[in-house]
Order: C-alpha cells, then structure tokens, then sequence
C-alpha cells in the first residue's frame, strides 16, 4: 500500500498538483494522510485517492502530563509528534510505502517533525520516500544530514537539490516534479481574456515576506501591470494559485485588480481546482509568477515564464530546463528596484519566440523524467 503523508490540504494548489499527478504516475489507488481533508475532498480529491485525517485531537489529561514530563526530562518533541499525529501513526503497517509529499518542507520551520515521521514509520516497518523535493544546501546540518540518510529513496526535482542530497543519500535520483505530468482543464475563457495575447501573472504573500522590502516587490507587480497595458495590447489576467488564509493569493492579486480594473483590459481568474487554473495558464501568451507549482504549470504547457522566485527550487528548475536561471527567474531577495519585473518581462518578450520553440524541443523529454520517480517507487514495493 502506498500513503502519502505530510500534505496540508488542497488550499494550497501546489499541494493539490502533487497529489493529482502522483495518482496519475502511480497508477495505484493512494491513501493521502491530510492536515485539512475537508479542503481536499472540496477540489475533489476524493474521487481519486482515499483521504484519512492525519492530525488528531490536541492532548488532554494524562496524555499531555505525559507529554509535558517526558519534554522536560529529555528536550525531545518526538513524543508529542506522536500523539497529535497518532491517527496516522497507528495505521502505520509494516512494509507499505510512504511518500513524504511536502517537496520543500525541509527549507522551513519545523523540519524536526519530518524526522520525527522519517522515524515512527521505520520503527514500524514502513519505507519512506522523500517525494519531488528541493532543498537548500545552506539547511544541511548534522541532525538533518542523519534524518535525510535514513529515507529508502529520494527523488529530487532539480539538479542543485540533487547534489546536496545525493551526498548525503546515494538513494536519491532526480526527476521532474511530478506536476509536470499533471492534466490540464480548459474552461471557457472569461470576457476579456484576448486568446493569444494575454499575460498571465501570478502574485503571493510569501513573496513579499521573503523580499528584503515587501513593499518594493508589491510595488514591482504594480510597475509591470502598468508597463504591459501602456507598451503592449496584450490583456493581464491575475491567476491566484495558493488560497490559504493568512497566505492567500487572492489578496494581493485582488488590490492590483482593483487598481487597474478601469483600463477594461485587466482580468481577476477566480480559485479553481489546479487543473483548471492549469488550463488558464496554458493559453496564456506569456507568464510571470511566484507560485512554483503555477510556474511547472506553465513550463509543461510551453507557455515562456518569468519567475519571481525566493528558493532552490525555481533557480534548479530553470537551469534544467535552460540550461541557466538567468533571465528566467529573478530572486525576490534582490530586488531593489520595481522596474526589474518590467524589464524582465520586455527580455521575456524579446525572447518570445526562441523561449516558446525551446520548451517544445526539450519538454517531452523533460516531463518523462517524473516517471523515472514512479519505477523507482514500484522497485521499493
């Protein structure tokens, strides 16, 4: 049996992709171990995996002495990882497979609990695997390096993950994010969009967060919007991606279009399922975004992309993809000034053309690469 574990719901449409896609590579009806179920089966999930709840009931009574005397006598919140995950814990069976689905968990806060599960489920029997991943050279400390060795298999999604895990880790390959492979919906088109000439631009909170000044990188979404409609005839359609509270696209996304609403030539796409916010994307003529998942949803659709990105991840995809991040990915941790998203775009739009023929040279055989991360699975069976 193969689960898929450490997923924090379907709000975050990245998340939701990983899981789509998975089913499709796997082949196999999956059990998808969720932090927010009710988000999954609202984009219909379970239609294709069987979802089960992983956080239970917080500790009370004597559980939580117990929880509270073991942390002060050794420092460790294993125990308590055990108990408020205890509903994924006891099903936990002896040889299953289980895929750790977050893909760059490791390079936030709270990775400790990762190596907490990378621990139950091999004191139980069960082979885990670090599935689609990134992850930050400069984050490899000992105890990290100890807990990565431990995985059955690890599939990295780019070449610079690749090489620090690999060091760590000779089960690891790389692959392509499995949202490479994910289907694509097309729904009808809004009024406005201008098929063939619209740009697609994605924003998030985190982007701001991650900008040395949030205010400069809010400030350089407004430049390019207003950029594109006094040099070009192009549309701008707003693509939200992840809508989580306190981490909702939609935010920014909805103060831009209300700024620029009036030029009639601005369009806002509503919260979707990923693979109808992937059918938007598709037919966009261009993209610029922050989301990665929006981003691989652009790339595997040939659509030329422009990321505004703050991790590995989007600098080692670019360069397997192009051979370089430059020009295809302007970290957000150094942008200085708000005209750099434009004049990232008017390269993009010098380069339309050689970027477009590109990606449909080199993405058949890019995006079969997410299926040498499902034969590596099977073999562990």
């Amino acid at each position: 049996m193969i689960n898929l574990y450490y997923h924090g719901g379907s709000a975050n449409h990245g998340c939701e992709a990983i899981v789509r896609s998975t089913s499709k590579l796997l082949g196999t009806k999956l059990f998808l171990w969720s932090t927010a179920p009710d988000t999954d089966c609202a984009y219909g999930l379970d239609n294709m995996v069987s979802i089960w709840k992983d956080n239970s009931a917080p500790l009370a009574g004597l559980e939580s002495l117990k929880f509270k005397i073991h942390h002060k006598l050794t420092g460790s919140d294993i125990f308590y990882t055990k108990f408020s995950h205890r509903n994924f814990f006891s099903a936990v069976q002896c040889g299953d497979v289980y895929l750790s689905i977050g893909g760059d968990n490791y390079c936030y806060a709270g990775k400790d609990i990762l190596g907490h599960y990378n621990q139950i489920i091999h004191e139980k029997g069960g082979k885990t695997v670090f599935w689609g991943c990134s992850f930050e050279p400069s984050e490899m400390d000992a105890a990290t390096a100890k807990d990565i060795a431990q995985y059955d298999l690890i599939t990295a999604r780019e070449s610079i993950s690749y090489e620090t895990l690999k060091a760590v880790n000779p089960n690891t390959i790389l692959v392509a994010d499995p949202a490479f492979v994910l289907d694509s919906v097309e729904l009808p088109l809004p009024e406005g969009w201008k098929e063939g000439n619209t740009i697609g631009i994605n924003a998030s909170p985190l982007i701001m967060q991650c900008a040395k000044d949030g205010n400069v990188a809010y400030e350089a979404y407004r430049c390019l919007i207003k950029h594109i409609l006094n040099t070009t005839d192009a549309a701008v359609a707003l693509i939200p991606h992840v809508v989580i509270a306190n981490n909702d696209d939609r935010i920014p996304l909805r103060n831009l279009y209300e700024e620029f609403a009036s030029s009639g030539r601005v369009l806002l796409i509503e919260d979707h399922n990923c693979c109808e916010l992937k059918g938007y994307i598709s037919r966009c003529r261009m993209f610029i975004g922050a989301r990665t998942h929006a981003t691989i949803a652009a790339y595997s659709t040939c659509v030329p992309t422009l990321v505004l990105g703050y991790s590995v991840k989007s600098k080692g995809i670019a360069r397997d993809i192009f051979g370089t991040e430059e020009h295809y990915v302007l970290p957000v941790q150094e942008l200085r000034n708000p005209d750099e998203l434009a004049d990232g775009f008017d390269w993009l739009v010098s380069n339309e053309e050689s970027i477009r023929s590109h990606l449909k040279r080199v993405m058949p055989k890019y995006i079969q690469r997410a299926y040498i991360a499902a034969e590596a699975v099977s073999r562990l069976k």
